[in-house]
């Protein structure tokens, strides 16, 4: 009689191994939750709704409150309450304050109680953007700047109520999308992005690849000139960025006094101000800046390839072209597909490089710059936060495509 082995990776010890990774990996999990997927939630959410840069704070009844002609024998105790939004009612708004000793009520509006020195006001609603102003003719009794002062230190006046908040409620609209996509401006803003994404990342990857050539042969001051290659990657982006305006400026831009000065050109060159220039140069200097970390990959590739290949082709009289074709590249397809994907996704996300040169100017504004102009210059945040979802789903397709047709011919 035979025993039935259970199936391998089902039995009890599996099971408790399979909790046990699962309790282990959970606060990795929670956090991930927290801090990626969560404020993407926000961001669909937002998207879908009409909401500006006023709206990110709920609406709220606002209360000041003062004392006037406290030198006269009846004085007025003044709230001035407003409603914080200009789009939103306040409904059952109730304010409460405590009167310091001394002040004596002659009269109370209708909508007003007085409960000792306990202050309520039933006001109601408050309709969008309304002001109300409440003046109680009151009697001091000792000195009128004390009084004002205490009036001024005493408990703070509340004023509550109720008002519906657009970011929590379940009215959705797909008018940012239709901003988005109607707006005059997209269909040009796709083309720089997806002009300064592909030829900065192929710009980085070839200028990276060529440096790592030149460095992978030892010779003297070799470690020196790595370390300068490495500059522009490890220099802050503020003084590089505006380094590089003050060279190329029309003006007084030493590069434009060269130019003119070698008969180059006759009259200066706005680089950064003039289509479609301007693009072409936020992408050379994202080149610039970036080709450093490519560099640092493929070297440090380079040097793990056995140098017994070279040598053999070396001994078959192979030129170094076809050693560079046949030998170094099927290398280092790997490690270029990977900094491709990786450099891609961060060139399209690039914001501080384009805003810094040119502000979204001039034919340069990228997805990024867009989200930044909808949601703080234009203050609609729920279309920069539309523009942001479009950013989201292009990179998705991206990465879905390289997964599913680069990486499988690489074996990643």
């Amino acid at each position: 009689m035979t025993t039935a082995t259970p199936p391998k990776g089902r039995g009890p010890l599996a099971r408790r191994e399979a909790r046990l990774a699962w309790s282990l990996l959970l606060p990795t999990l929670t956090s991930v939750m927290l801090v990626v997927i969560l404020p993407l939630l926000a961001i669909f959410w937002i998207s879908f709704k009409p909401v500006g840069l006023a709206d990110l704070r709920p609406p709220a009844p606002v209360v000041r409150e003062d004392l006037r002609d406290a030198d006269e024998e009846v004085a007025t105790l003044r709230y001035r309450i407003r409603n914080s939004s200009q789009d939103e009612p306040i409904r059952n708004t109730v304010l409460t304050d405590t009167l310091p000793a001394g002040v004596t009520v002659q009269a109370l509006p209708e909508i007003c109680t007085l409960e000792g020195a306990a202050l309520r006001c039933d006001i109601g609603e408050l309709e969008p953007g309304g002001r109300l102003t409440l003046e109680i003719p009151a009697l001091l009794d000792g000195d009128p700047d004390a009084l004002e002062d205490a009036i001024e230190d005493a408990t703070p006046v509340e004023i509550t109520g109720e008002a519906d908040n657009i970011l929590a409620n379940f009215e959705f609209t797909l008018e940012n999308f239709r901003d988005v996509f109607d707006a005059r401006e997209f269909w040009t803003v796709i083309f720089a992005t997806v002009f300064y994404t592909v030829f900065g990342t192929i710009g980085a990857l070839v200028v990276g690849l060529f440096a790592a050539m030149l460095l992978n042969k030892s010779f003297k001051g070799q470690g020196v000139l790595r370390g300068l290659y490495l500059f522009p990657y490890v220099a802050p982006v503020i003084a590089v960025a505006f380094t590089w305006v003050i060279l190329l400026d029309p003006f007084s831009g030493s590069v434009n006094a060269l130019l003119v000065q070698m008969g180059v050109t006759e009259d200066t060159i706005n680089f950064f101000g003039e289509r479609p220039l301007a693009l072409i140069m936020v992408t050379v200097f994202e080149i610039w800046r970036y080709f450093p970390l490519s560099f640092l990959f493929i070297l440090a590739r380079m040097q793990s390839i056995d140098h017994d290949m070279y040598e053999a082709a070396d001994v078959d009289g192979a030129s170094p072209f076809q050693k560079f074709r046949y030998l170094s590249l099927p290398m280092l397809m790997g490690i270029l597909s990977v900094l491709f994907l990786l450099r891609f996704i961060w060139t399209f996300n690039k914001f501080d490089d384009i805003f810094l040169l040119t502000g979204g100017n001039a034919g340069t504004r990228t997805l990024t710059v867009n989200v930044y102009e909808q949601a703080f210059a234009v203050s609609n945040i729920g279309a920069g936060a539309a523009v942001a979802v479009v950013i989201l789903i292009c990179l998705l397709i991206f990465s879905w495509a390289f997964f599913r047709f680069i990486s499988r011919e690489e074996g990643l």
